[in-house]
């Protein structure tokens, strides 16, 4: 900070010098005539002193940002002529506005990034995407202040290197108009000679020349994608959509309502892996696991403890029949009556508009159409480890069949991961009965939150009765004497460990489904997900994936969320295409207490470094949460410093997926703590702990000089 300062302060005092002794009088076309005289004697006198003691004048006063550049670039012309004027002003102003930039960028861009970081990350995404054009089209177009242009981009992500080689190219016309101007210093009364109406539009309609630039290139990339294949002349469809899954769904739903003609082509089960083997089921055992929880626990509610009995075999029962009673909503009669042409089958792509369909039966069919939507989803990821195949392991899609054939729970259950899949899993078996020891290479579970959220979300398990073990790493698998191992080793020991099981639960993560359909013959490109661009675009701008297949998040409303977009810009995307929006994303861990979050938790705030603070309302205050006698946890939101604006909320608590909707709300329409504070929220529910937590950052930014007067007013007024 102080060498900032330092820097602002002679910054300000050449400025100020500038001014007191009016050198800004010789900066005018009047002054620069009547010093022509006495320049072009100095300069016979002494050419190298008088072309590097110019140079430097226009390099700081361009780096300054002071008035006169242009009079100076006329007086190059006028002193050393068309050639060596020009060489001079083009290098001057571009060294002088890469100064400027570097000085912008120094004094203003941690500060503007402290107050208002998400706008700067979005700008900063688009520089570093398209920076170079916007700058040459902005150095073509003289009516743009220079020094503005400078100040702005030093604040942004933009290269150093970057701006100064687009800038020399782009002021370079607009240079030798001035410069070529001052060669005829005479016949110039005021710089409108030199920019007319005619040259000023000439400038703009060259300023378009980058867009139009892009848009050609754009062109030919696409011709030149699509060479080497036959468009058919006439589609059977609008749209395909390849998957049933959240983001297949919304998307052939949205084509049907637009009255678009759109097949959905699903091998599996309709509903996809959230229906049938992720968020429904693990939900469903979740809720089982804590009713469990809740009788072994009975005296919190003034009632006697007891074992809970019950059937492994009916819960597991009861899953199947919530996955069954939720299918109707994403069944093939639902989508059919809702316009959308379900096929059942494999797809396969053939070319940019074709796609094969293998049926079940056997037979094969071929489908065109305008536009392709890949929605395939993920499935779990089985690390490598020797020994797991032939050992056995079950993952979160095939634990449900597996599990269902149990008499009871797994005596001794190992899982594999410590993420919210895993974790949620884990707790929910040791309730069932199971002696449960999760495994977590990383130093603690749930790692992507805030560490008092891990800690918080450690403790619940334990006292569930999982057996933690971080900073363990898996090596393989063993058979001894009929008995299964997984075999772990702690990161800081020699010492390898043998942990006996009954069942192993993969959890540590899922990766896309990208092989089978076509892509590496089309050439479509994928790093782990299929490559996109902002509007969901693979290589092929009438192919479009959607989903976890794509990221960034592997979350159902995700999914559903980039669903819209795919549709929309798959059937009007040649009118206008749409971004997705990925600024407010809200997500949860079904732990008991749950765990969700939106926006940036405070670990974030310190990597990004923000200028942040915490106001933070525990439900131990909290009337609901005490009649439920479920005062565990809290809320906790990240604010900028002395503003009410949420830049991330974390909820701790029963109910908590529910309670971030409110802030995701607030976030995603710019409302602050103070309007949730000013909302009415019905007494007793957990929502009023929304509200209790924007009343602790209002107590913490009460006006105390204004409470003082009024106190004083109040005690006048009694007299």
């Amino acid at each position: 900070m102080f060498k900032k300062i330092v820097l602002l302060l002679i910054a300000a005092s050449l400025v100020g010098l500038f001014f007191h002794f009016d050198l800004h009088q010789l900066l005018t076309l009047e002054g620069l005539k009547g010093s022509m005289n006495d320049f072009s004697q100095l300069r016979e006198e002494s050419p190298l002193l008088v072309i590097g003691g110019f140079f430097l004048l226009y390099v700081a006063v361009t780096a300054l940002s002071l008035p006169g550049a242009a009079i100076l670039t006329i007086a190059s012309g006028a002193l050393f002529g068309i050639v060596e004027g020009l060489i001079i002003a083009s290098f001057a102003s571009s060294i002088g506005a890469t100064m400027a930039f570097l000085v912008s960028r120094y004094l203003l861009r941690d500060s503007i990034k402290q107050r208002f970081p998400e706008r700067l990350a979005a700008i900063d995404a688009g520089i570093e995407k398209e920076g170079g054009f916007y700058l040459f089209t902005l150095r073509l177009v003289p009516i743009f202040p220079f020094f503005l242009i400078n100040m702005l981009m030093g604040v942004t992500a933009f290269k150093s290197w970057t701006f100064y080689w687009v800038s020399q190219v782009g002021m370079f016309l607009g240079t030798f108009v001035y410069v070529n101007a001052g060669t005829q210093l005479a016949q110039i009364d005021s710089l409108s000679n030199i920019l007319s109406v005619n040259l000023i539009l000439s400038f703009a309609l060259l300023g378009l020349f980058p867009l139009i630039a892009k848009a050609i290139v754009n062109m030919i990339k696409k011709r030149r994608v699509y060479s080497k294949w036959t468009k058919p002349a006439k589609f059977d469809r609008n749209m395909i959509v390849i998957g049933a899954g959240a983001g297949g769904l919304v998307t052939s739903y949205i084509a049907a309502a637009v009255k678009a003609k759109v097949t959905l082509i699903e091998a599996g089960e309709m509903g996809g892996d959230c229906l049938n083997y992720g968020c429904v089921p693990s939900k469903a055992i979740i809720k089982s696991a804590k009713i469990a929880q809740q009788i072994r626990n009975a005296h919190h509610y003034g009632l006697e403890d007891s074992t809970p009995e019950f059937s492994f075999k009916k819960v597991m029962a009861r899953v199947h029949q919530v996955v069954a009673d939720i299918a109707p909503h994403d069944s093939v009669e639902r989508y059919t009556n809702l316009g959308v042409d379900v096929v059942k089958g494999y797809a396969k792509l053939v070319d940019p508009w074709t796609v094969e369909i293998s049926h079940p039966d056997g037979n094969t069919s071929r489908l065109t159409a305008r536009s392709i939507v890949i929605a395939t989803g993920a499935r779990p990821f089985v690390p490598p480890l020797p020994g797991i195949e032939e050992v056995g392991y079950v993952t979160s899609d095939t634990l449900w069949d597996e599990f269902a054939k149990l008499d009871t729970a797994p005596q001794k259950l190992v899982v594999l991961g410590g993420g919210p899949i895993g974790s949620e899993l884990a707790q929910s078996f040791a309730r069932l009965g199971s002696k449960v020891t999760q495994v977590e290479m990383a130093e603690r579970i749930m790692i992507k939150e805030d560490l008092e959220v891990s800690e918080f979300a450690t403790q619940a398990l334990q006292k569930s009765g999982v057996n933690i073990l971080t900073s363990h790493q898996a090596l393989r698998c063993e058979l001894r004497d009929g008995k299964k191992y997984l075999i772990v080793k702690h990161q800081e020991q020699e010492q390898e460990l043998a942990l006996e099981y009954d069942q192993l639960l993969c959890a540590v993560g899922r990766s896309a489904r990208l092989s089978g359909y076509g892509l590496e013959e089309l050439g479509i490109e994928t790093n782990r997900t299929i490559v996109t661009n902002e509007y969901l675009e693979t290589l092929y701008p009438n192919i479009y994936a959607a989903g976890d297949i794509v990221g960034p998040y592997q979350f159902t409303h995700v999914a559903a969320h980039q669903g819209w977009y795919a549709a929309v810009n798959g059937l009007f995307g040649h009118l206008k295409k749409f971004k997705v929006d990925y600024r407010v994303i809200p997500w949860t861990t079904f732990i008991d207490p749950e765990v969700a979050r939106v926006g940036i938790n405070e670990y974030e705030a310190k990597q990004q470094g923000i200028d942040y603070e915490v106001t933070r309302f525990d439900f131990a205050e909290l009337d609901r949460a005490i009649t439920d006698s479920a005062t565990e946890g809290f809320i906790k939101v990240i604010t900028p410093k002395g503003k009410d604006k949420i830049l991330g909320v974390t909820v701790v608590s029963e109910h908590a997926g529910d309670l971030i909707a409110e802030f995701v709300l607030a976030m995603k329409h710019g409302l602050g703590l103070n309007k949730i504070l000013g909302t009415i929220h019905s007494y007793p529910t957990w929502a009023e702990g929304n509200k209790y937590a924007a009343g602790e950052w209002k107590r913490n930014h009460a006006p105390e000089t204004v409470l003082r007067w009024l106190e004083k007013y109040h005690t006048w007024r009694r007299g």
